[in-house]
């Protein structure tokens, strides 16, 4: 079986190539991809190539194929996992395998023939072993690409913890009907931190979400409406804190100075985390979500309040196979829908400069459909496009009667239209 796929070769060094995937073996599983969504972790092992944990360092020699937000079809299953697994089922992936050997490894970074970013693929035994592979009954492909990004969201709020006063018993999740702020908040994965705040089984009281980008700001507010919220017993507020004399003090103004019990940073930047120090309440959990490049990227944290406010931080990267199969009941309930993340779609031959220019292109998930041959584009230039090229003008239709939204009926015209890689 030939695939079309990009590897990694080096720092940088991204190739879209056609080669044979070896036979499966009897404990592997052949599978077409459809979706893959780009991460930015995956340009982080793009530009670090063998210095990322995850990346092995022989990649000069056995290259491993990039992606790992990925849904696809079942192909051909080896007589292992014959009783389990069925030829042309649906099939979403958890890459964080934890193996306890070899706590990194994961598909998308250290593999050479499983990776998002490719036509075919092949599934290794220690896949489903950990029980890694995910049936997906879904409609739509897009929607188990973006699983594994919910479920780092959803492992976000499991991991926030609180204390009793006296005992060393930690609480999990965020406080129900506590305060509750998610600062740089109205990029892809803060759209679905807000989307799960809202609609998760343990909810805020108050919820205050902030950036910079007014423009952001209001596209999150059309989705995720003020009004919406408060039907779910949420009161929501958008806060644009650029030009702002004193943020904190806003800020905390809004909870009537007691603060935020849970805090959740969403980019990489010193004084968004300070700033969520800043407005922690007692006990008050921040979870510094955003991974940076920088190995050395560090920030001020206020220790008086550890000791005599119990003020705590954590980090959380990726969720577990629980997270994601959260992700998948609740996207197939219809309770959370992370279309909202989406802003770019693409084909197979735009991986390799969107992956190596990720953080210049503005927007939320660039999703690639990996057996089409098309440009990456942003969802709004679609009616521009569609003056020349009648395949957009329907796909602009398509989003302009869902709110501008990635969707179903979108992704299935486009599979049954689009030019093939």
């Amino acid at each position: 079986m030939k695939t079309k796929a990009v590897r990694l070769y080096g720092k940088n060094d991204l190739r879209l190539e056609e080669f044979d995937l070896p036979e499966i073996k009897d404990d592997e599983i052949l599978a077409h991809i459809i979706s893959d969504s780009i991460c930015m972790s995956s340009y982080k092992a793009a530009i670090q190539g063998s210095e990322h944990k995850r990346v092995p360092d022989d990649i000069d020699k056995n290259p491993v194929i990039i992606g790992h937000e990925f849904c696809g079809e079942i192909v051909k299953v080896g007589k292992k996992w014959q009783d389990k697994f069925k030829e042309g089922s649906k099939f979403s992936i958890q890459p964080a395998l934890n193996q306890k050997d070899d706590p990194y490894a994961a598909p998308g970074y250290s593999f050479r023939y499983i990776g998002g970013s490719a036509t075919y693929i092949v599934i290794p035994n220690v896949v489903m072993e950990l029980g890694c592979l995910l049936p997906y009954e879904g409609d739509a492909f897009f929607y188990g690409s973006l699983a594994e990004p919910m479920s780092c969201i959803v492992g976000t709020y499991h991991a926030q913890y609180h204390t009793t006063q006296g005992s060393y018993v930690h609480s999990m999740g965020i406080v129900e009907g506590g305060n509750l702020a998610i600062l740089a908040g109205v990029g892809p994965m803060g759209l679905g931190a807000i989307d799960y705040a809202l609609h998760c089984d343990k909810k805020p009281g108050l919820l205050v979400v902030t950036d910079i980008d007014e423009a952001r700001l209001q596209r999150a507010a059309s989705i995720y409406t003020v009004e919406e919220a408060a039907k779910n017993g949420v009161n929501l507020i958008y806060v644009n804190t650029s030009g702002m004399e004193n943020p904190v003090e806003y800020l905390m103004s809004l909870t009537g100075g007691k603060g935020y019990d849970d805090v959740m940073v969403f980019a990489p930047v010193k004084p968004v985390v300070e700033m969520g120090d800043r407005i922690l309440a007692h006990d008050g959990c921040l979870n510094f979500f955003a991974g940076p490049s920088n190995p050395a990227f560090s920030a001020e944290f206020n220790f008086y309040n550890v000791h005599y406010n119990s003020t705590h931080v954590v980090g959380t990267s990726g969720g577990n196979t629980d997270d994601m199969l959260e992700s998948l009941d609740m996207m197939a309930k219809g309770r959370i829908d992370p279309s909202s993340m989406v802003t770019h779609i693409g084909g197979l031959n735009s991986v390799v400069d969107t992956t190596l220019n990720l953080p210049k292109i503005p927007g939320g998930k660039k999703l690639i459909y990996t057996n089409i041959d098309m440009e990456l584009t942003a969802i709004v230039d679609f009616n521009e496009k569609g003056k020349t090229d009648p395949v957009f003008a329907k796909l602009a239709e398509i989003v302009d009667n869902n709110n501008g939204l990635w969707s179903a009926e979108a992704e299935k015209y486009l599979l049954a239209n689009a030019k093939a890689i």
